[in-house]
């Protein structure tokens, strides 16, 4: 009986252990969500707070190191949900399914992350902390890729504002901003995993590392200082940027009516100021006007699409513009089929009019996932009806990299959160573009520290390319940032109002980016799936040889 009430007891006492070890465990993983979270734009800070995210995943790294292998599972899950769902608060606002599916996502990711940061702990004991960065690069550009590609949350992004420690990414991309960054959470992290009494051991075997980093840091900030440039005596387009502060998709007919309306006022008080080109946002004209114009199936729409082109006729000025472009999707059939359907594809698109007629047009190449593109139809037959009764409008994908050219200036017009990938903005520059214009509708979210988060990837499409870009949002943030990423113009979000300004024309430097594009996430990729692999055989050479 005694025995029964000791084995009771320590049965006791390993569960309060394990509790406790699990609730230590979980309450550092919610404490580096919330820093990762605060270290971007969210409701406590508009721009963010940099510095924290340089300490944001401390936490993460010292529960990689203590957490069991049937642990670290759930623990990723744990964590990619947490951490998204705090960062992303503002999907909600979108739909309430949002903030479900995209933290389930990243849950997903973290599950596969979180096994393979591990393995980096247990196969490199004392080097581990490099190759865990080498792995965090790796995700962050993996999941960039494919139908869910998603750069928000990017780490190396929260430096946006600080404009001599992100001029790097002229060569690297983001993902050298980014490893900068991480890279003092993995060491501290690491040196914390036996708690305090093991840091100063950590960091006597390790000074070296660390002041190797702090040698990076400076000739990192000494390059950021020295390549930033005057663009006083550039060139210079001036744009007046249309900001009218309605989500152009909702309330039908009346609506666009009375945007149109907004619109068209505040770009003739525009005008006066004398710009070369007036730019409204992402379809800020929602009905087609290409369509409308050729079949009028709605006399109603075919009616603001001629005061459109009405209006655009007795401009002096070219007009960009984002519309939904409707064409035939079978040349064959005609546009309203026997049974009332319409024989129509639509392209989230942007027209150049000048002199009143359409010169030239952009169709969006990068859709964003289940609300514009659902590919998997067939295959998900429920998903995808879920998606159609909540009126989500699909495109179809476009296929040029369009260069749009008037007044002698070459430009391209990633739409809506094309921007915030790399490789679109690279492309356009390669086939010739002296701006980057984007033109985003980010009003759908109600929130502000969505649009900055969008803004300050911007910052980064600038200056890896060495181009200026320009944002023309329907709320906000509608503004220039120059080749080295400064913000010269801002309008303030959430008004109706313009912007004019005088945007540099530089053209004078390619970057090691634009040549070679993502080379340094490439490289992280291919060196941590290297070191993992020679890790592994290591080991099992050890093993075999300690069981001959």
């Amino acid at each position: 009986m005694a025995s029964v009430g000791v084995e009771s007891i320590l049965k006791e006492n390993r569960f309060g252990a394990w509790l406790k070890k699990a609730t230590v465990e979980l309450l550092l993983l919610i404490l580096s969500s919330v820093l990762f979270a605060l270290a971007f734009p969210s409701a406590l800070s508009r721009w963010g707070i940099a510095p924290i995210a340089f300490i944001s995943i401390i936490p993460v790294f010292i529960v990689i190191h203590t957490s069991s292998w049937k642990s670290i599972i759930p623990y990723g899950a744990f964590y990619g949900f947490i951490t998204y769902g705090i960062f992303n608060y503002w999907l909600s606002t979108f739909h309430p399914l949002a903030i479900i599916i995209v933290p389930l996502i990243y849950a997903a990711y973290f599950i596969f992350l979180f096994p393979v940061l591990k393995l980096a702990d247990k196969l490199f004991p004392k080097y581990g902390y490099l190759v865990q960065v080498l792995c965090w690069i790796s995700y962050e550009y993996l999941r960039t890729e494919g139908f869910l590609g998603y750069p928000y949350g990017i780490i190396g992004y929260t430096m946006a504002t600080v404009l001599p420690f992100i001029q790097i990414s002229s060569i690297t991309g983001v993902w050298g901003v980014s490893f900068l960054v991480i890279l003092p959470s993995a060491y501290l992290g690491n040196a914390l995993k036996k708690g305090m009494r093991g840091f100063s051991d950590f960091f006597t075997a390790h000074r070296i590392e660390s002041y190797i980093y702090g040698g990076l840091v400076i000739l990192n900030l000494i390059f950021g200082f020295l390549v930033m440039t005057d663009y006083s005596d550039s060139p210079k387009w001036r744009v007046a940027l249309i900001q009218h502060n309605a989500d152009t998709w909702k309330g039908g007919l009346r609506a666009y009516e009375r945007n149109f309306k907004t619109l068209r006022n505040l770009s003739l008080e525009a005008v006066k100021e004398n710009p070369d080109i007036v730019i409204w946002s992402e379809t800020a004209f929602v009905p087609g006007v290409d369509w409308h114009s050729r079949y009028r199936t709605d006399s109603a729409r075919f009616a603001l699409v001629n005061d459109l082109k009405e209006f655009l006729a007795t401009q002096n000025v070219p007009y960009l513009l984002g519309n939904d472009d409707g064409q035939l999707k079978n040349p064959d059939l005609p546009p309203v089929l026997p049974d009332g359907s319409y024989n129509r594809v639509d392209y989230n698109a942007v027209l150049l009019y000048e002199d009143g007629n359409l010169k030239n047009t952009y169709r969006k190449l990068h859709l964003v996932p289940f609300t514009e593109n659902f590919p998997y139809k067939k295959t998900l037959p429920g998903i995808y009806k879920i998606l159609v009764n909540n009126n989500y409008h699909f495109w179809e994908r476009g296929t040029e990299y369009t260069v749009f050219e008037t007044n002698s200036v070459k430009f391209s017009t990633p739409i809506c959160f094309e921007d915030v990938f790399g490789y679109l903005s690279r492309a356009f520059v390669n086939n010739g573009a002296e701006i980057i214009v984007n033109l985003t509708n980010d009003s759908w979210s109600g929130s502000l520290s969505s649009q900055m988060q969008h803004m300050e990837m911007a910052v980064f499409r600038a200056i890896e390319n060495r181009r200026s870009l320009v944002r023309s949002a329907n709320s906000g943030m509608t503004g220039v940032i120059d080749p080295d990423g400064r913000i010269t113009s801002l309008l303030e979000p959430f008004t109706a109002d313009y912007l004019i300004a005088d945007v540099p024309v530089y053209t004078e430097r390619n970057t090691i980016y634009t040549a070679f594009g993502d080379w340094f996430a490439f490289l992280s990729i291919f060196l941590a799936f290297a070191f993992i692999l020679m890790g592994l055989v290591r080991s099992i050479f050890i093993r075999i040889k300690s069981n001959t």
